[in-house]
Protein backbone atom coordinates (compact mmCIF):
# COMPACT_ATOMS: atom_id res chain seq x y z
CA UNK A 1 0.00 0.00 0.00
CA UNK A 2 1.52 3.28 -0.91
CA UNK A 3 2.34 5.72 1.81
CA UNK A 4 0.29 8.99 1.78
CA UNK A 5 1.33 12.54 2.90
CA UNK A 6 -0.98 13.85 4.69
CA UNK A 7 -1.98 16.81 3.17
CA UNK A 8 -3.96 20.26 5.25
CA UNK A 9 -7.00 20.41 5.67
CA UNK A 10 -7.16 23.60 7.31
CA UNK A 11 -5.24 26.82 8.42
CA UNK A 12 -6.76 28.27 11.46
CA UNK A 13 -5.38 31.89 12.12
CA UNK A 14 -5.09 32.26 16.19
CA UNK A 15 -7.52 34.83 17.94
CA UNK A 16 -6.24 37.43 20.73
CA UNK A 17 -8.32 36.44 23.89
CA UNK A 18 -7.86 37.44 27.52
CA UNK A 19 -7.86 34.68 30.28
CA UNK A 20 -6.84 34.26 33.87
CA UNK A 21 -5.56 37.92 35.29
CA UNK A 22 -6.00 39.44 32.62
CA UNK A 23 -3.56 37.53 30.28
CA UNK A 24 -3.32 38.30 26.55
CA UNK A 25 -3.14 35.13 24.58
CA UNK A 26 -3.25 33.38 20.93
CA UNK A 27 -6.15 31.06 21.03
CA UNK A 28 -6.08 28.65 17.71
CA UNK A 29 -9.13 26.79 19.08
CA UNK A 30 -10.60 25.57 22.70
CA UNK A 31 -13.03 23.53 24.24
CA UNK A 32 -16.76 22.64 22.25
CA UNK A 33 -18.97 19.91 22.23
CA UNK A 34 -18.37 19.61 18.34
CA UNK A 35 -14.83 17.80 19.69
CA UNK A 36 -13.16 18.68 15.82
CA UNK A 37 -9.43 18.44 17.58
CA UNK A 38 -10.27 15.00 19.10
CA UNK A 39 -7.99 14.29 21.44
CA UNK A 40 -6.89 17.81 21.82
CA UNK A 41 -9.35 20.27 23.58
CA UNK A 42 -7.23 23.80 23.35
CA UNK A 43 -3.79 25.80 22.03
CA UNK A 44 -2.60 28.63 23.22
CA UNK A 45 0.46 30.58 22.79
CA UNK A 46 1.41 33.50 25.41
CA UNK A 47 3.53 36.10 25.22
CA UNK A 48 4.27 39.15 27.54
CA UNK A 49 6.57 41.07 25.83
CA UNK A 50 5.67 44.54 26.90
CA UNK A 51 8.32 46.82 28.46
CA UNK A 52 8.86 45.61 32.04
CA UNK A 53 6.33 47.05 34.00
CA UNK A 54 6.29 45.23 36.95
CA UNK A 55 5.49 41.22 37.10
CA UNK A 56 2.67 40.22 34.43
CA UNK A 57 -0.71 38.67 36.02
CA UNK A 58 -1.01 35.50 35.13
CA UNK A 59 -3.62 32.64 36.29
CA UNK A 60 -4.70 32.80 39.65
CA UNK A 61 -6.01 29.69 41.88
CA UNK A 62 -8.56 27.73 39.44
CA UNK A 63 -9.52 23.90 39.30
CA UNK A 64 -9.66 21.55 36.52
CA UNK A 65 -11.26 18.28 35.93
CA UNK A 66 -10.99 15.50 33.07
CA UNK A 67 -8.14 17.10 31.07
CA UNK A 68 -4.32 16.83 30.82
CA UNK A 69 -2.58 20.42 30.60
CA UNK A 70 0.71 20.86 28.81
CA UNK A 71 2.84 23.80 29.69
CA UNK A 72 5.89 24.40 27.39
CA UNK A 73 8.21 27.47 27.99
CA UNK A 74 10.53 28.95 25.62
CA UNK A 75 11.50 32.41 27.73
CA UNK A 76 10.56 33.29 30.89
CA UNK A 77 9.46 30.97 33.76
CA UNK A 78 5.94 29.78 35.24
CA UNK A 79 5.93 29.05 39.19
CA UNK A 80 3.09 26.96 40.03
CA UNK A 81 1.42 25.27 43.08
CA UNK A 82 -1.60 23.34 44.04
CA UNK A 83 -4.11 21.73 46.25
CA UNK A 84 -1.98 18.72 46.61
CA UNK A 85 0.89 20.81 47.90
CA UNK A 86 2.87 20.23 44.75
CA UNK A 87 4.63 23.30 43.25
CA UNK A 88 7.57 24.16 41.36
CA UNK A 89 9.29 26.02 38.14
CA UNK A 90 8.30 25.68 34.42
CA UNK A 91 11.70 26.95 33.15
CA UNK A 92 13.01 28.12 29.67
CA UNK A 93 12.91 24.42 27.53
CA UNK A 94 10.88 22.72 30.27
CA UNK A 95 7.57 20.57 30.18
CA UNK A 96 4.55 20.62 32.69
CA UNK A 97 2.18 17.46 31.74
CA UNK A 98 -0.37 17.86 34.16
CA UNK A 99 -3.62 15.46 34.39
CA UNK A 100 -6.02 16.92 36.54
CA UNK A 101 -8.21 13.63 36.54
CA UNK A 102 -10.85 14.02 39.04
CA UNK A 103 -9.61 17.36 39.97
CA UNK A 104 -7.07 19.74 41.32
CA UNK A 105 -6.84 23.13 42.14
CA UNK A 106 -3.98 24.98 41.20
CA UNK A 107 -2.22 28.13 39.89
CA UNK A 108 0.29 29.61 37.50
CA UNK A 109 2.31 32.63 37.81
CA UNK A 110 4.53 33.69 35.25
CA UNK A 111 7.80 35.26 35.55
CA UNK A 112 9.60 37.10 32.66
CA UNK A 113 13.46 35.69 31.81
CA UNK A 114 17.11 37.94 31.58
CA UNK A 115 15.58 39.08 28.33
CA UNK A 116 12.56 40.48 29.86
CA UNK A 117 10.06 38.10 27.78
CA UNK A 118 7.88 35.56 28.21
CA UNK A 119 7.09 32.93 25.83
CA UNK A 120 5.33 29.67 25.42
CA UNK A 121 2.36 27.09 24.96
CA UNK A 122 -0.32 25.34 26.64
CA UNK A 123 -2.13 22.36 25.06
CA UNK A 124 -4.98 20.76 26.45
CA UNK A 125 -5.54 16.84 26.62
CA UNK A 126 -8.69 15.11 26.69
CA UNK A 127 -9.38 12.06 28.52
CA UNK A 128 -10.93 8.99 28.06
CA UNK A 129 -14.43 8.35 30.18
CA UNK A 130 -12.64 6.08 31.85
CA UNK A 131 -9.76 8.13 33.05
CA UNK A 132 -11.80 11.23 33.63
CA UNK A 133 -11.59 10.59 37.07
CA UNK A 134 -8.49 8.58 37.75
CA UNK A 135 -6.20 10.79 40.28
CA UNK A 136 -3.87 13.81 39.65
CA UNK A 137 -0.39 13.47 38.67
CA UNK A 138 2.42 15.70 37.02
CA UNK A 139 5.01 14.58 34.84
CA UNK A 140 7.45 17.55 34.92
CA UNK A 141 10.52 17.51 32.18
CA UNK A 142 13.50 19.49 32.54
CA UNK A 143 14.98 21.12 29.61
CA UNK A 144 17.69 18.89 30.10
CA UNK A 145 15.98 15.47 29.77
CA UNK A 146 14.27 16.16 26.49
CA UNK A 147 16.32 14.67 23.61
CA UNK A 148 17.18 16.72 20.88
CA UNK A 149 17.73 15.61 17.16
CA UNK A 150 20.24 17.39 14.92
CA UNK A 151 20.64 16.08 11.24
CA UNK A 152 20.88 17.65 8.20
CA UNK A 153 19.29 21.26 9.08
CA UNK A 154 16.71 19.52 11.40
CA UNK A 155 16.32 19.84 15.14
CA UNK A 156 13.84 18.19 16.95
CA UNK A 157 13.01 18.63 20.60
CA UNK A 158 11.37 15.40 21.45
CA UNK A 159 8.69 15.54 24.90
CA UNK A 160 6.50 13.08 23.46
CA UNK A 161 6.59 10.23 20.83
CA UNK A 162 9.87 9.20 18.88
CA UNK A 163 12.01 11.01 16.37
CA UNK A 164 14.91 9.80 14.69
CA UNK A 165 15.02 6.80 17.35
CA UNK A 166 14.90 9.76 20.40
CA UNK A 167 12.00 9.16 22.24
CA UNK A 168 10.48 12.03 24.64
CA UNK A 169 9.98 11.94 28.71
CA UNK A 170 6.32 12.42 28.28
CA UNK A 171 5.27 8.58 28.56
CA UNK A 172 1.66 6.57 29.65
CA UNK A 173 -0.57 9.03 27.83
CA UNK A 174 -4.12 7.48 26.99
CA UNK A 175 -3.72 10.01 23.67
CA UNK A 176 -0.75 7.89 22.58
CA UNK A 177 0.42 12.26 21.87
CA UNK A 178 3.39 13.09 19.89
CA UNK A 179 4.63 16.40 20.90
CA UNK A 180 7.71 18.14 18.91
CA UNK A 181 9.52 21.33 18.93
CA UNK A 182 10.74 21.47 15.11
CA UNK A 183 13.44 23.71 13.90
CA UNK A 184 14.27 23.66 10.28
CA UNK A 185 16.92 25.74 8.54
CA UNK A 186 16.82 27.22 5.42
CA UNK A 187 16.71 24.86 2.18
CA UNK A 188 15.82 21.75 4.73
CA UNK A 189 13.32 19.38 4.41
CA UNK A 190 11.64 17.46 7.10
CA UNK A 191 9.62 13.95 7.39
CA UNK A 192 7.79 12.45 10.08
CA UNK A 193 5.93 9.17 10.19
CA UNK A 194 2.46 9.56 11.67
CA UNK A 195 0.00 6.60 12.87
CA UNK A 196 -3.14 6.41 10.40
CA UNK A 197 -6.51 7.42 11.95
CA UNK A 198 -4.50 9.81 14.75
CA UNK A 199 -5.17 13.55 14.56
CA UNK A 200 -2.00 15.66 13.55
CA UNK A 201 -1.78 19.59 14.17
CA UNK A 202 1.21 21.71 14.34
CA UNK A 203 1.68 25.36 15.22
CA UNK A 204 3.71 27.23 13.05
CA UNK A 205 5.33 30.19 15.64
CA UNK A 206 8.51 31.41 13.54
CA UNK A 207 9.73 32.01 9.89
CA UNK A 208 7.44 29.70 7.30
CA UNK A 209 7.56 27.04 5.29
CA UNK A 210 5.74 24.96 3.38
CA UNK A 211 3.47 21.94 4.55
CA UNK A 212 1.47 18.90 2.54
CA UNK A 213 4.03 18.28 0.23
CA UNK A 214 3.37 15.00 -1.70
CA UNK A 215 5.29 13.62 -4.80
CA UNK A 216 3.39 16.00 -7.10
CA UNK A 217 3.19 19.01 -5.72
CA UNK A 218 5.32 21.44 -3.38
CA UNK A 219 2.86 22.20 -0.38
CA UNK A 220 1.78 24.91 0.69
CA UNK A 221 3.85 28.16 1.84
CA UNK A 222 2.51 29.09 5.57
CA UNK A 223 4.03 32.29 7.34
CA UNK A 224 4.21 32.31 11.24
CA UNK A 225 1.39 32.51 12.96
CA UNK A 226 -0.62 29.65 12.10
CA UNK A 227 -1.99 26.31 13.14
CA UNK A 228 -2.03 23.87 10.84
CA UNK A 229 -4.84 21.11 10.56
CA UNK A 230 -3.71 18.04 9.06
CA UNK A 231 -5.56 15.40 7.14
CA UNK A 232 -5.30 11.31 7.97
CA UNK A 233 -2.10 10.20 5.96
CA UNK A 234 0.94 8.37 6.85
CA UNK A 235 3.80 11.19 7.45
CA UNK A 236 4.25 14.93 7.82
CA UNK A 237 6.50 16.67 5.29
CA UNK A 238 7.30 19.90 5.39
CA UNK A 239 10.34 22.55 4.10
CA UNK A 240 12.08 26.07 3.67
CA UNK A 241 13.06 27.79 1.24
CA UNK A 242 15.86 29.70 0.98
CA UNK A 243 15.21 33.32 3.02
CA UNK A 244 14.42 31.89 6.09
CA UNK A 245 14.06 28.82 8.84
CA UNK A 246 10.84 27.97 10.03
CA UNK A 247 10.20 27.03 13.77
CA UNK A 248 7.12 24.66 14.27
CA UNK A 249 5.04 22.62 17.08
CA UNK A 250 4.13 19.10 16.14
CA UNK A 251 1.29 17.54 17.74
CA UNK A 252 -0.51 14.20 17.06
CA UNK A 253 -2.53 11.57 19.27
CA UNK A 254 -5.47 8.99 19.19
CA UNK A 255 -8.46 10.37 19.21
CA UNK A 256 -10.82 8.63 21.46
CA UNK A 257 -14.29 9.51 19.96
CA UNK A 258 -16.24 10.08 22.80
CA UNK A 259 -18.90 12.61 22.80
CA UNK A 260 -17.40 15.98 25.20
CA UNK A 261 -19.68 18.46 27.37
CA UNK A 262 -16.83 21.04 28.21
CA UNK A 263 -17.79 23.72 31.08
CA UNK A 264 -14.77 26.50 31.65
CA UNK A 265 -11.39 24.18 33.06
CA UNK A 266 -13.72 20.95 33.27
CA UNK A 267 -14.45 18.62 30.00
CA UNK A 268 -16.60 15.64 30.72
CA UNK A 269 -18.78 13.17 29.39
CA UNK A 270 -22.50 14.25 29.79
CA UNK A 271 -23.81 17.46 31.82
CA UNK A 272 -24.87 15.47 34.39
CA UNK A 273 -20.85 14.90 35.32
CA UNK A 274 -20.49 19.12 34.88
CA UNK A 275 -23.30 19.40 37.29
CA UNK A 276 -21.93 17.11 39.67
CA UNK A 277 -18.24 19.11 39.49
CA UNK A 278 -20.30 22.52 40.22
CA UNK A 279 -22.43 21.17 42.87
CA UNK A 280 -18.95 19.99 44.87
CA UNK A 281 -17.85 23.36 43.79
CA UNK A 282 -20.43 24.82 45.57
CA UNK A 283 -20.21 22.45 48.72
CA UNK A 284 -16.65 22.98 49.34
CA UNK A 285 -15.61 19.53 48.54
CA UNK A 286 -14.16 19.26 45.38
CA UNK A 287 -10.76 19.10 46.56
CA UNK A 288 -11.73 16.75 49.32
CA UNK A 289 -12.94 14.32 46.45
CA UNK A 290 -10.35 14.87 44.10
CA UNK A 291 -7.65 13.99 47.02
CA UNK A 292 -9.67 10.78 48.19
CA UNK A 293 -8.33 7.58 46.90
Amino acid sequence: MKKLPRQIQDIIEPQMVVEGAGVLLRRSFGPHSSNLFDPFLLFDHFAFNKPRQGEPVGFPTHPHRGIETVTYMLDGNVRHRDSLGNMGVIGPGAVQWMTSGRGILHEEMPRRGPTGAINGFQLWVNLPAAQKMSAPRYQEVNSETIPLVTQNGVSVRVVAGEYAGARGPVTEIAAQPLYMDVTLAPNTQFELPTPRGHFVIAYIFEGEGAFGIDDAQGGEWVPSTQMLVFQDGDSVRAQTGSAAPARFMLMAGAPFREPIFPYGPFVMNTREEIMQTLAEIRAGTFVSNARAE
